[in-house]
């Protein structure tokens, strides 16, 4: 978890960010004054969250078939993607934003990248 990974005050708001942590792909979304992590590869086709994606309220969506992600438990909540992504733990300490990959806060398991 060394770190950090990406700085609070560089996010844009309900912005889509890839970072990566320790080899792992991370989309990054700050909203507000929190920040939430979630695997950035879409479980459907393996397309980059980050890449293009928008975020609907607690949701990140897939530029390439639509399909949008809890940044809370990761679940798919529009076809065609069926299988949940990783989401991992984030600590803020001021401005720095570091990413847990090392153990998911889910059980959902990790797509291919």
């Amino acid at each position: 978890m060394a770190g950090p990974h990406a700085k609070l005050s560089e996010l844009g708001e309900a912005t889509p960010v890839r970072v990566d942590v320790d080899g792992v792909p991370v989309c990054l979304v700050r909203l507000g004054d929190t920040v939430k992590a979630v695997h950035d590869t879409c479980s459907h086709q393996q397309w980059s969250l980050s890449d293009d994606g928008m975020v609907w309220g607690n949701g990140v969506e897939c530029s390439l078939h639509g399909s949008t992600f809890d940044l809370d438990d990761g679940r798919p909540s529009s076809l065609p993607a069926t299988t949940p992504i990783p989401t991992f733990a984030v600590r803020l300490d001021g401005d720095a934003v570091t990413v847990d990959v090392a153990d998911a806060t889910n059980d959902a398991p990790f797509p291919e990248h």
